[in-house]
């Protein structure tokens, strides 16, 4: 037999297109050539394929190889094709029974001495040959991310000659039990908050709607410590989500510490590409890493205006198009915004206990550097005061982040029962029919949008939070009550 097919997955973000290996072996000088738009590391393919096929003990074919990697029209990139391309020349030259790889994707880089190494992308690969009913052929240190995927098929050896004894049934994979789960609570316990009370009571409510949260305040006072407080008081993840968030994960050549929700800081020197994505073969950025967890952004105004403003479509839309002549990548990015600054550059303005030292014009051009749009899309505006030192050391009588847990989860409970999603979704005539409210209710809204000049997103926003405090307080209907409160969180954008 001259001809072998063995299928694969090509890394195109989560899509992972899937890819026939094809190798034909001819007469003529000896040669090894693949077709396909292999990119340069796909090329050199053909060097590690030798080594590691002869220090395996097999026999490397004396004839001209031609391998074609199918549909022609996709780039291909990586060293996660030389597993595939091994196998299809062993198959090719009779050494290893074609029948061995029916219905098997295989993906994996070889070592020179025919050992099989990780490559980025094998979760999107896995999930998609799951969705396709194959089972997947690939290395040991792939397969604990792969455990969680639903019906999946793992095959995996240490090396090349140990996995076609599996695959001639001589061998038994080796078996890898899954991780131990890691601890839920990630971070510090709200309870370490001294005070506090409505920045804390904005935290849960932004925990129990997902919503998007602005704290701003002097230095010193705590914003930072709420903002890591926020994973210790969310629910676990949608086993779904998560998987999608490990694929993404795996893309960047990272790895997803237990089922918890993600939360990713970064530095505000963070370039625009880090933080939604990008590069000639786009990857995920920060954004996406962040689905369906946090995202934290301390120090606000300091990272670049034209950086935040790359995070007003993703907030509405939870996802991010990477657009490049060669391809176009879609991304998810369904996350929770929570932003945390000082209300000017010293620090102190509004700050009772220690007075402001910049002019009126510094203030102003300290609070532009977050455009009006972006400050629009973020739900709740806090004030995060000085607490008196001598709370610091009173006893601690704070609620701890499993009480708080347990009330935001009997709240996103309703929420899902009641809608089918989180209350920051809600979008319409499900908001609407969601809130119900009453003739003094509607006056109370139309008054304040009146009043504090909101756009309609504002106002949409608004009754997104209204909705999940009366969720938080176990009523089927919102209030007035709620829609004051609400309003209070809406309140303070009109100071930025």
């Amino acid at each position: 037999m001259n001809h072998a097919v063995v299928l694969s997955r090509a890394n195109q973000g989560l899509n992972a297109p899937l890819v026939r290996v094809e190798v034909h072996l001819s007469n003529g000088l000896p040669a090894f050539t693949v077709v396909g738009m292999p990119e340069t590391a796909v090329r050199e393919s053909k060097d590690r394929v030798r080594s590691a096929l002869i220090n395996s003990h097999f026999e490397f074919p004396d004839r001209r190889i031609t391998v074609n990697l199918a549909p022609a029209d996709l780039p291909k990139g990586g060293g996660r094709f030389d597993l595939p391309i091994a196998l299809g020349i062993l198959c090719a030259s009779g050494q290893l029974p074609q029948d061995a790889l029916l219905e098997s994707e295989c993906i994996g880089e070889l070592a020179l001495d025919g050992t099989l190494r990780t490559v980025r992308g094998t979760v999107a690969a896995a999930m998609a040959a799951s969705q396709n009913k194959h089972r997947i052929v690939l290395p040991p240190e792939s397969v604990q991310a792969c455990l969680a995927i639903p019906e999946s098929r793992l095959v995996s050896a240490p090396d090349l000659l140990s996995l076609c004894a599996v695959l001639r049934g001589r061998a038994q994979s080796p078996k890898i039990d899954p991780a131990p789960a890691a601890p839920l609570l990630a971070g510090p316990d709200i309870a370490e908050v001294c005070g506090q009370l409505v920045p804390r009571r904005a935290l849960e409510i932004a925990a129990a709607g997902e919503h998007n949260l602005l704290l701003t305040g002097p230095p010193g006072t705590g914003k930072s410590l709420l903002a890591n407080c926020l994973p210790g008081i969310l629910p676990p993840p949608d086993q779904r989500e998560w998987l999608k968030v490990c694929a993404l994960y795996d893309l960047q050549g990272e790895a997803l510490r237990g089922q918890q929700r993600a939360f990713r800081a970064p530095h505000h020197s963070a370039s625009a590409a880090a933080l939604v994505g990008g590069g000639s073969i786009p990857r995920p950025g920060e954004i996406s890493l962040a689905h369906g967890g946090v995202l934290f952004l301390d120090e606000l105004p300091e990272f670049s205006r034209h950086t935040l403003d790359m995070l007003r479509e993703p907030l509405e839309t939870g996802e991010i198009c990477l657009a490049r002549a060669s391809c176009s990548i879609r991304y998810p990015a369904r996350f929770q915004l929570i932003a945390a600054m000082n209300p000017c550059p010293c620090g102190f303005a509004g700050d009772a206990q220690k007075p402001c030292k910049c002019s009126a014009a510094q203030r102003l051009s300290y609070s532009a550097r977050v455009s009006g749009p972006l400050l629009d899309r973020i739900d709740l505006h806090v004030r995060v005061e000085r607490e008196d030192v001598g709370d610091l050391f009173a006893p601690g009588q704070e609620e701890d982040s499993a009480t708080v847990r347990r009330r935001v989860i009997q709240s996103q409970k309703q929420q899902f029962e009641r809608q089918g999603r989180s209350n920051s979704q809600l979008t319409g005539a499900a908001l609407i029919d969601s809130c119900a409210l009453e003739p003094e209710g509607k006056t109370l809204v139309q008054q304040s949008a009146s009043r504090l000049k909101l756009s309609p997103r504002a106002v949409h926003r608004m009754l997104r939070v209204a909705r999940s405090i009366a969720d938080l307080a176990q009523e089927d209907r919102g209030d007035v009550k709620h829609l004051q409160e609400a309003l209070a969180y809406r309140d303070t954008v009109q100071q930025h």
